[in-house]
């Protein structure tokens, strides 16, 4: 009995460390740890409308139909993880323009930390305050108290195409630009 306690007790507080520096990744990542029901592929993005720091301070999925949408949800804001992999979305923007393709980060930080995190790292895209974690939950990406490390691809149309669970900061960028490459050929 004690034993059980303990290794939930530890999974409760070493799982979100985990997923916030990237080192719980891929397919050995436990089912509990995917952050809920994912919305199917080929169905209807869950459309939303959250705070930025960019623009007019808010912006929707829905401003975005006519493009493609990397929609990446992230941890925390200047944790290494999540540093690594705005960098490395930031690094491949021009590519992914090229591509008529907008990406946009999501976590549960609010709009001055995104703010200051953009201004750190010289990033160029929205990063979205989803506070509550209403976005996260309904993309199926949320562990309370943070979004998990997890990014959807949305066509023109608004449709899901992709996701990607789990995923490794310092290579996501060019695996979300090959498979954007190989969606857009189809």
């Amino acid at each position: 009995m004690t034993l059980v306690l303990v290794r939930r007790f530890v999974g409760r507080l070493i799982l979100p460390v985990l997923l916030a520096f990237g080192l719980l990744v891929g397919p050995s990542a436990p089912a509990h740890a995917l952050g809920g029901e994912q919305v199917p592929l080929g169905e209807p993005a869950p459309n939303f409308t959250l705070p930025t720091n960019v623009g007019d301070g808010e912006i929707s999925l829905s401003d975005y139909l006519g493009q493609w949408v990397v929609l990446y949800f992230y941890p925390k804001d200047f944790t290494p993880g999540c540093t690594l992999e705005a960098q490395r979305f930031q690094r491949d923007l021009p590519e992914f323009m090229e591509r008529n393709a907008q990406v946009i980060g999501v976590s549960a930080d609010d709009v001055d930390s995104h703010a200051e995190f953009c201004d750190s790292e010289g990033l160029k895209f929205p990063l979205l305050a989803d506070a509550d974690g209403a976005v996260s939950r309904a993309y199926g990406s949320w562990m309370k108290p943070m979004s998990m490390r997890h990014t959807y691809l949305v066509d023109p149309n608004g449709t899901m195409q992709e996701r990607f669970l789990g995923v490794r900061p310092a290579i996501h960028s060019q695996e979300v630009l090959t498979r954007l490459d190989e969606l857009q050929q189809a």
